[in-house]
């Protein structure tokens, strides 16, 4: 009996087409989000604690600015480094299948016929798809069905580096440019009212991302931040009037 056999992606992911990139799409867009939500809370926390103990602008600038920079570059390395690891594991698992193909090809057939009638589909069709997916592209069949790795969208170490930085440097800025440009007396006030806003922002924005429901995600974002917030402008405080 001969079937018609599904869409090479469909089979070969378990989802269809349409899905193919939307995951890493949204996986950059969402650490995106977290690293601004991280130099929100961050940089925020460096400025309320200087202006609980002075309210010299040259401190605050100084300070500010230090954390700003120390943060963003420790994100981009802590990335770069993670995103390394990733990559090579990625790169080995791609590298042990093409040598596994060329060496032992009828195996790696039959494994991905396995895999496919695993998945429920009829034996004589999951052996028909597993051929004609091997002539099609073997490494690729291989590396979605075994790995759940798409061969052309192994991470970018650079890419994710220059992500982290430059989404905590935009956060980052907020809490610092709102106690920079405002006069004394609402500083502190319009700097926790600009960062509680930005954070209801980037907690309903994972939320949606993540398909989570926002109203949870918005209150640990902001609970967060306003706890953080208050602890280093009480210990900004305390220094200021012991010194």
């Amino acid at each position: 009996m001969s079937h018609d056999a599904p869409p090479d992606d469909a089979l070969s992911t378990g989802e269809p087409v349409l899905h193919r990139g939307i995951g890493d799409r949204l996986n950059w867009l969402r650490a995106g989000v977290l690293g601004a939500n991280d130099g929100i809370v961050s940089v925020a926390g460096i400025v309320l604690g200087v202006l609980g103990a002075t309210s010299d602008r040259g401190v605050l600038l100084t300070a500010g600015t230090a954390g700003l920079v120390a943060g963003a570059l420790s994100m981009a390395v802590g990335e770069y480094v993670s995103v390394s690891t990733q990559k090579d594991t990625q790169s080995a698992l791609l590298d042990l299948e093409r040598r596994e193909l060329a060496e032992t090809p009828e195996a790696e057939l039959a494994e991905l016929a396995a895999l496919y009638e695993a998945k429920g589909i009829p034996a004589d069709l999951a052996h028909e798809v597993a051929v004609a997916l091997t002539a099609k592209d073997a490494l690729r069949a291989h590396a979605e069905a075994e790995l759940n790795l798409d061969p052309d969208e192994v991470v970018k170490p650079w890419q994710a580096a220059w992500a982290s930085l430059l989404a905590f440097t935009v956060g980052a800025l907020l809490p610092l440019l709102a106690a920079l440009l405002l006069p004394a007396p609402a500083q502190v006030v319009a700097t926790v009212v600009a960062v509680l806003l930005a954070l209801v922002l980037t907690g309903a924005l994972s939320a949606r991302l993540g398909g989570a429901d926002p109203r949870r995600a918005v209150l640990r974002t902001v609970t967060g931040g306003a706890v953080a917030m208050a602890v280093t402008y009480g210990i900004g405080s305390l220094v200021g009037t012991a010194v």
